[in-house]
């Protein structure tokens, strides 16, 4: 039988034929099989060591007899729960596979090849992955200098620049990762207020539960005065539910509508809603994440300083670290002690590692094994 060749490349979506796709943190798994080792720990992820709330695998649990069924593809129950907390209309929400999800509904919904999206310099690498796959235009601001307060942060001055008769979303993360930096409620405010209201401005807030209130911006409240606002969060991170990928936008009705009508029918699975639902009110668990974030980056930060080490400012449950030398060589040196961070070099950053806050046992491994791997090339 003659087998016909073809060059599926050239088959494929302009947008799709050069993409990169995203590279998750390590696995442990993979670590096992190419070191042979079994002692691991994983801080690449910005994962929550406490793991899910005791109330959300007691639900999920509940659910397991359910797996046979599709889910309910509205998300009805958490969708109530979330309009109730949040006090917005449920017709104002949208539900995803995490924020992820979130933000390539809104690149399908509103990015043509004729388009523009604007995002900064160091941020999160989904925007850049979701607009070239539309086909459509990325404009990239120059972020912060080192030397700024928030060093490689979102330049909010430099993005305003790019916004042309083209632009049609606006990314912004909040905190940022992998930098960790943040933006004050009055400087996003004026942003917000400077948008021509033809152009989505997508406010990212997957980290919002770990920042101090001093810094949180009431993004909400803001719907009603910026119909074009979009606001994404997540229930992977504080709230430990990474596996199981939930999350959610914010927006205007019409807004949420259009996502919606490109949304995939039963996008999130029957232990996602249950367990998300169960989670969402169990504030005492959400304090406890917070508690023990808070000491692990002090933990953190002071360890840097002992090993001489600068690490950029953070509202996340992360800190992104100068190792002062090519970072891919602390990362690969770390892995033969079973310890697994993010490199950084792929957003630009190639001095720099991110690393997850996790126990106060595997926060403690990674401080010796670093000290361990900058003393034998001390």
């Amino acid at each position: 039988m003659k087998i016909m060749q073809c060059d599926f490349l050239a088959l494929a979506a302009p947008g799709v034929r050069t993409l990169q796709p995203y590279q998750p943190g390590k696995p442990e798994s993979e670590l096992r099989r190419e070191y042979g080792l079994t002692d691991i720990i994983k801080l690449a992820s910005n994962e929550n060591p406490l793991g899910p709330s005791p109330r959300a695998v007691a639900a999920i649990q509940e659910h397991l007899k359910e797996l046979a069924r599709y889910p309910d593809g509205n998300g009805f129950e958490l969708k109530t729960a979330l309009a109730a907390r949040l006090g917005v209309p449920m017709a104002g929400i949208t539900l995803g596979k995490g924020s992820n999800d979130v933000l390539e509904l809104v690149a399908r919904a509103f990015l043509t090849p004729q388009d523009e999206a604007v995002f900064s310099e160091y941020a999160f690498a989904v925007y850049p992955i979701v607009t070239q796959a539309a086909g459509a235009i990325a404009r990239v601001a120059r972020a912060n200098a080192s030397g700024h307060p928030m060093p490689y942060g979102h330049n909010l001055e430099n993005m305003r620049a790019l916004i042309g008769e083209r632009a049609r979303v606006v990314f912004i993360a909040n905190p940022n990762n992998p930098t960790g930096t943040w933006l004050s409620p009055q400087a996003l405010a004026g942003f917000l207020d400077s948008v021509p209201p033809w152009v989505l401005v997508v406010v990212d807030e997957a980290y919002r539960e770990y920042m101090d209130p001093a810094d949180l911006p009431d993004t909400i409240a803001w719907l009603e005065q910026f119909p074009n606002l979009i606001v994404t969060r997540t229930f992977s991170k504080a709230y430990g539910l990474a596996g199981l990928r939930v999350g959610y936008g914010v927006s205007h009705p019409q807004v949420a509508d259009l996502l919606n009508r490109v949304r995939q029918p039963f996008n999130v699975s029957n232990l996602a809603l249950a367990g998300a639902l169960a989670s969402l009110d169990d504030d005492d668990y959400l304090q406890q994440t917070r508690a023990l974030n808070e000491r692990g980056m002090a933990r953190l930060r002071a360890a840097c300083d002992a090993l001489d080490l600068n690490c950029l400012p953070s509202a996340g449950n992360f800190l992104c670290i100068d190792m002062q030398r090519p970072g891919q060589q602390v990362f690969t040196a770390l892995l033969a002690r079973g310890v697994i961070v993010r490199p950084v070099g792929n957003y630009n950053l190639p001095q720099f590692l991110r690393v997850s806050v996790g126990t106060e046992q595997e926060n403690e491994r990674f401080i010796q094994a670093l000290a361990e791997v900058l003393a034998d090339w001390s």
